[in-house]
């Protein structure tokens, strides 16, 4: 019987010219596999979270450009790019504060331009390649992570981590839980503790659900329990992902990571943030030049809730994201290696 892992987070089928991907907005009660056909469906899918973490949006991304530009009936190298660049910024604008969206879309672009004097059908076929090669480096990339996270951590160490930086959220392996997939491998015997992660709940619905799965040693709490946890010295460190990441290191992850680095500050515990290093943008020099995503107020007031929870007209702010001050972060793990301060010397080398 399968299980959660068993499944690709984003696929490409051929076949039917499709992008394959687990509705996660449905786990961990019923995994469905959704395919998307045009862009209408590949835009709603990330704006909605159905498929979601930085690097999975990005493999989502790159499947989804290149099976619009399959559809694109053009002939002409001009009239072909001119749609292909139209389409490419409507993907692009279904999630602002996840880097890793332009950074395929903008591959899968530089694949175009390099073969401007090839056929339309070349193209196309180039594009394919490009797209598969991106969720193949992603895997491999992930690998890397966890193996340069797990230099820093030791057997029986308790782990807090926020959101969901796993397999869900990437082509395998996770960002921020790689080191506790390939620890538990290696019998390391993690104690994990997952937060819930309001308002979506991805820590509790998605965290919990895929290292439950793999056999990982994990407890579910809530978000106001961090400081708790750490105060009775049961979180030796935190893995956390990124969304984007400034030059200097400041780093903009799902809304409540900030609270997390603070308390970790308060009680000395080291704060890690494990991320491609596609998610490092060198042309925000800071953190305050991250945009931060809003969203509905019905993710806070009614959704998960039978009834709603709040006052009918109750003002709500919203934000998906918030951001860490590089001050707060002991080290950025990447493929390439672990980064410690002052970051706007170490992330360049």
């Amino acid at each position: 019987m399968k299980n959660i892992l068993d499944y690709e987070t984003v696929a490409l089928d051929e076949n039917d010219s499709s992008v394959i991907i687990i509705d996660q907005t449905k786990l961990p009660n019923e995994v469905t596999l959704k395919k998307l056909y045009t862009e209408s469906e590949i835009w709603e899918a990330i704006y909605h979270l159905e498929v979601r973490g930085a690097p999975a949006i990005g493999v989502a991304a790159a499947f989804g450009i290149y099976i619009v530009a399959k559809n694109i009936n053009a002939e002409e190298y001009a009239e072909f790019y001119a749609e292909f660049i139209k389409q490419k910024n409507y993907l692009n604008s279904s999630r602002p504060t996840a880097v890793n969206l332009a950074w395929a879309l903008n591959r899968m672009e530089a694949v175009c331009l390099a073969k401007k004097n090839a056929p339309v059908a070349e193209i196309k076929e180039a594009l394919r390649l490009e797209a598969n090669k991106i969720k193949a480096e992603d895997i491999e990339i992930c690998r890397k992570i966890g193996e340069n996270g797990l230099t820093l951590l030791k057997p029986g160490d308790g782990i807090l981590t926020h959101c969901n930086a796993g397999q869900l959220a990437t082509s395998k392996y996770g960002t921020a839980t790689a080191p506790i997939y390939l620890g538990h491998e290696r019998n390391y015997r993690f104690r994990v503790f997952a937060d819930e992660t309001r308002p979506l709940l991805q820590g509790a619905r998605l965290t919990a659900y895929e290292l439950m799965a793999h056999g990982v040693d994990v407890s579910l709490i809530c978000d106001n329990m961090s400081a708790a946890v750490m105060q009775k010295g049961l979180i030796q460190a935190v893995l956390v992902g990124a969304d984007r990441i400034s030059a200097n290191g400041d780093t903009a992850n799902k809304i409540g990571t900030l609270v997390v680095a603070i308390v970790a500050k308060q009680y000395g515990v080291p704060f890690y943030v494990l991320a491609p290093t596609s998610t490092i943008d060198f042309n925000t020099k800071c953190g305050d030049e991250i945009p931060i995503e809003e969203r509905g107020a019905g993710e806070i007031t009614e959704m998960w809730y039978e009834k709603r929870m709040t006052p009918h007209g109750v003002k709500v702010f919203n934000p998906s994201f918030d951001v860490t001050g590089n001050e707060l972060i002991t080290a950025i793990i990447t493929e390439k290696g672990i980064a410690r301060p002052p970051f706007g010397e170490s992330l360049f080398v």
